[in-house]
């Protein structure tokens, strides 16, 4: 009964991704080929909202549900590193028409080929936990 509060926040977070249209392909395609400020406009409203969230969580000394301190440690800097995540994560966005959150959402609207998506997501994920600890971090 206690997850009820997830699944509530998820429902919500769905209905905005619908409505905002952040699921759709043809919005996607439109920001990757800078025809329209809509996706980046969503994207920008989302890490200022996040840089100020991550403000208040840091200057009010926010807990979490059982009560311990959200906590930021500091993380090792490694530009080849992100720059490598950032391509492989953009060029799956741009090959599928969809980051990993609006692959559910898409499959809640009905959109039953995102599921070959969703297959695609959960085996990457699986292929690098077999092979985290061979690979530099």
């Amino acid at each position: 009964m206690q997850g009820i509060k997830y699944i509530l926040i998820g429902i919500l977070f769905g209905i905005v991704m619908s409505k905002s249209e952040a699921i759709s392909w043809y919005r996607i395609q439109e920001m990757f080929r800078f025809q329209s400020f809509h996706m980046y406009g969503i994207i920008g409203t989302a890490v200022m909202l996040g840089t100020l969230a991550v403000w208040l969580i840091k200057k009010y000394r926010v807990r979490d549900s059982q009560g311990n301190l959200i906590s930021f440690p500091p993380k090792e800097k490694s530009v080849p590193r992100y720059l490598l995540g950032g391509i492989i994560f953009g060029l799956g966005w741009a090959l599928v028409g969809a980051c990993p959150g609006p692959l559910f959402v898409n499959l809640g609207a009905g959109y039953w080929s995102i599921l070959l998506a969703i297959a695609g997501a959960l085996a990457g994920t699986y292929v690098y936990g077999l092979l985290r600890n061979k690979l530099p971090h």
